[in-house]
């Protein structure tokens, strides 16, 4: 399945503003070079004009005031007709019985804290600044550069189910992400982990503990916020059955959001959905680690989700995503909950994936934060936690974040990670030492990595 990213109208008209940004400057340069040669011309014209004199330029003047009057006026009306004049305006929008609140279990059990010290972090305020154009054909160099390079944002675990439908209803659809907007919609494409199915129907999953069900009204919110693609494979999908899981893919078809991770069959499930934005072709696949029931697994003659219990499949499907794409982005549900640090099986997955061919391994399911990591070159953000989730007594689940990937076509990425912390289900980007601490606490239980002031993730030397 493959997307172009000129259907998506918001992300077009930001590259128009750029273009048409650069056009002013570059229209402002020049009119301002056309002003400072005639005031040189005008200034020296005794120089440049041998033989005339002050009082034969006076009476030259004075004979053909009137002409020199007109071409005044006819240049300057030249020059103000060179600016282009553009007024694009964005636009906004927004989003009934309320289910019964689930809340996660309580644990009085806190994510281990570390005394490891926080590495120290390359400085970033000596970096170059790139210089502005100087011409026309630069900008468009300049342009053609950025094309070569996309900016990927991913978040972790969002559930539009139980208290946070229950907010939603009170609030408006668009209630989770009013405060991260900027976040989500600025990158050239985003992705997460959509943690229930959407689905009026179906029965709920046996012997589970929590069984979630979203409802079909909260997707348009979900595609207005910035979201281009969500992962379908962990361990809620299935709450509602196959039938629930049928109309999950079905709604999220109808509100125009791709979906990846979980079909009518493996071969389905473990397909990659392939989306270009600037002219790069980024394929994402999600695959699940977590599973409740075997039945849940995505077989020949079986809906499911793509599983990687046995890594052999989801290696083969990163082969396959690399000759479809420049880019390959796995996504997979992983790991223990409320623990901050990744299991060993996790580290070697990652490993399995990257050797394969991934350029960014995404974890998601702990449903905290837990560290990052670089092997070969290749970035693992081992779990981004609970976006949007149900508030639970451990309150690490809170914390959360954006991480935002700047990749080359050639798959070097900077990873950039903006804290925020959930408040009544809705994240709130992080300042001041609030934003710092907590930067510094995911610092310290990356593996080889070390994250700056700013954000910036970057290997140890």
């Amino acid at each position: 399945m493959s997307l172009s990213r000129s259907e998506q109208y918001q992300k077009q008209m930001k590259r128009k503003r750029r273009r048409i940004r650069r056009l002013l400057t570059l229209n402002g340069l020049l009119l301002g070079l056309v002003l400072l040669l005639a005031a040189f011309i005008w200034f020296n014209r005794e120089t440049l004009l041998p033989g005339t004199t002050k009082s034969s330029v006076a009476s030259e003047s004075a004979d053909s005031g009137a002409t020199a009057g007109q071409l005044d006026s006819a240049a300057t009306d030249g020059a103000e007709s060179s600016l282009p004049s553009t007024d694009p305006n964005d636009g906004e929008a927004s989003g009934s019985s309320p289910q019964p609140e689930e809340q996660e279990p309580t644990d009085s059990e806190e994510p281990p804290v570390t005394d490891e010290p926080e590495p120290s972090a390359p400085d970033s305020s000596s970096s170059p600044t790139s210089p502005e154009p100087e011409s026309e054909s630069e900008a468009v160099a300049q342009e053609d550069a950025a094309d070569d390079e996309v900016t990927l944002s991913f978040v972790g675990d969002i559930l539009l189910a139980a208290s946070v439908e229950k907010l939603m209803r009170e609030h408006g659809w668009d209630y989770p992400y009013a405060e991260a907007l900027s976040y989500l919609s600025d990158a050239d494409l985003t992705a997460g982990n959509l943690e229930n199915p959407i689905t009026r129907r179906g029965t709920p999953a046996e012997d589970k503990q929590y069984v979630f069900k979203g409802a079909p009204e909260s997707l348009p919110a979900l595609r207005d916020a910035g979201f281009d693609i969500v992962g379908l494979a962990n361990n809620h999908t299935l709450d509602m059955g196959v039938v629930g899981l049928m109309d999950t893919m079905e709604h999220l078809d109808t509100a125009g959001i791709p979906h990846v991770g979980a079909g009518n069959d493996d071969v389905e499930a473990f397909a990659p959905v392939v989306l270009e934005a600037r002219g790069v072709k980024v394929a994402y696949l999600s695959v699940s680690r977590v599973l409740p029931v075997v039945a849940w697994k995505a077989d020949s003659d079986r809906e499911g989700v793509a599983e990687t219990y046995d890594p052999s499949r989801a290696v083969r499907a990163i082969k396959a995503a690399n000759e479809q794409a420049d880019l390959v982005i796995v996504m997979v549900h992983w790991g223990k909950e409320r623990v901050d640090r990744p299991l060993d099986y996790q580290r070697q997955l990652a490993r399995d994936y990257v050797d394969a061919g991934a350029d960014l391994v995404i974890g998601s399911h702990p449903h905290v934060l837990q560290g990052f990591e670089q092997y070969n070159g290749k970035w693992i953000a081992y779990s981004l936690g609970n976006f949007i989730f149900n508030m639970t007594a451990t309150p690490a689940t809170a914390d959360t974040g954006v991480l935002d990937a700047r990749c080359t076509r050639s798959g070097d990425c900077k990873l950039k990670l903006h804290p925020m912390r959930q408040v009544k289900s809705q994240p709130k980007p992080l300042v001041g030492e609030e934003a710092a601490a907590l930067l510094q606490r995911i610092s310290s239980i990356s593996y080889g990595a070390v994250i700056d002031g700013e954000g910036n993730i970057y290997a140890k030397q």
